[in-house]
């Protein structure tokens, strides 16, 4: 580790499970509902990155008004009018 903590260990259960120690946990704020990206690099070593997953992916996206009363749909890339790109074809 590169903090020049001791490093700790844990096992692999049958299932390929593996628990990430509380201190490290706490370290890095892994909280439940985020995910671990798992790569191996050039070297072979593993490497593993800790992916903040705690909302919805669009969480943070603001609603654009398009008008109307918000019960139609509308066609973002225009083809609104083209029977080929309509529901009913």
């Amino acid at each position: 580790m590169a903090t020049g903590d001791a490093p700790e260990e844990t096992k692999v259960n049958d299932r390929g499970m593996v628990t990430v120690p509380a201190s490290l946990r706490r370290r890095l704020d892994i909280e439940a509902g985020d995910k671990l990206r798992w790569d191996v690099d050039e070297g072979g070593e593993l490497v593993v990155e800790v992916v903040k997953q705690r909302r919805g992916a669009f969480d943070d996206f603001e609603a654009v008004p398009m008008g109307g009363d918000g019960l139609e749909t509308h066609d973002v890339a225009g083809h609104e009018g083209d029977h080929e790109f309509s529901e009913d074809a």
